[in-house]
């Protein structure tokens, strides 16, 4: 009996170490919202991590569908781009005062109450601001939630400024469908799947193209045989940050400056 308990320990223990030592991928979402064929993404059985416009037509539906079929859900909060193009609606600019930065962010929450963290839409410009993203960073901590750096500007200040207020930061390593294309696609695949390996993780982000969908469809099934694991976005956040979607926590705003 005993020799059976040992051996069954072991064989829990080595469960575990694989596991933990199996490379694992995020792939999250960009850009849900605009149209209703967004929808259709989230019908795969597939561990994807689904990242919602605020304000726009079908975002809450899209991520209600995806927080009912316990899949995670991000806003992708529009921010300032350094180009000049229109980040889309309830966007965060760098004239905004704390105030305005903080109701603008209440607001998208609003919502996008399913989302347990956050990511930006372009914010080119507006990542690389320090006092705006101090602030931002400032909110997410009074919600809970965590940021992914999408990496829009080599100078963007998000992880100085999570760091400051204590904010989980995680950052995109690779965008899957620049080029809406099964050959550039399954090259952007490969480098995804080799960072995993060299580094034990790697999140990347893709959109709701056509091309993206048949990509995914055909592909995320071969995973398991290439050794590597789609996980959700919340498994790759460190054990110490609560998951919380930003429904169950209460709006905290900063006093007008």
């Amino acid at each position: 009996m005993q020799r059976l308990i040992t051996l069954w320990l072991v064989a829990l223990c080595l469960g575990v170490t694989s596991e933990a030592a199996t490379p694992k991928i995020a792939i999250i979402i960009d850009d849900i919202g605009y149209q209703r064929a967004d929808l259709k993404l989230i019908t795969l059985p597939h561990a994807l991590t689904f990242a919602v416009l605020p304000h726009t037509p079908y975002g809450n539906k899209a991520a209600k569908q995806a927080f009912l079929q316990q899949k995670d859900v991000m806003l992708h909060m529009p921010m300032q781009a350094s180009n000049g193009k229109a980040p889309g609606p309830g966007a965060l600019t760098g004239n905004m005062s704390k105030q305005q930065v903080q109701q603008t962010l209440q607001d998208a929450l609003a919502d996008i109450p399913y989302a347990i963290g956050i990511n930006n839409h372009m914010g080119s410009y507006y990542t690389e601001l320090g006092e705006p993203m101090a602030w931002t960073m400032e909110y997410l901590r009074k919600r809970h939630l965590f940021f992914v750096d999408s990496l829009t500007t080599a100078k963007s200040q998000a992880g100085k400024y999570a760091s400051q207020f204590g904010v989980t930061n995680l950052s995109r390593q690779v965008f899957l469908d620049n080029v809406q294309d099964e050959a550039a696609i399954a090259k952007q695949f490969e480098t995804l799947l080799r960072i995993a390996r060299k580094r034990n993780s790697a999140i990347a982000i893709a959109h709701p193209y056509p091309q993206t969908y048949d990509f995914l469809r055909k592909n995320l099934p071969k995973l398991q045989q290439q050794g590597v694991q789609l996980v959700s976005i919340s498994k790759l956040l460190p054990q110490h940050h609560d998951v919380i979607a930003a429904g169950f926590t209460a709006p905290a705003i900063s006093a007008p400056q």
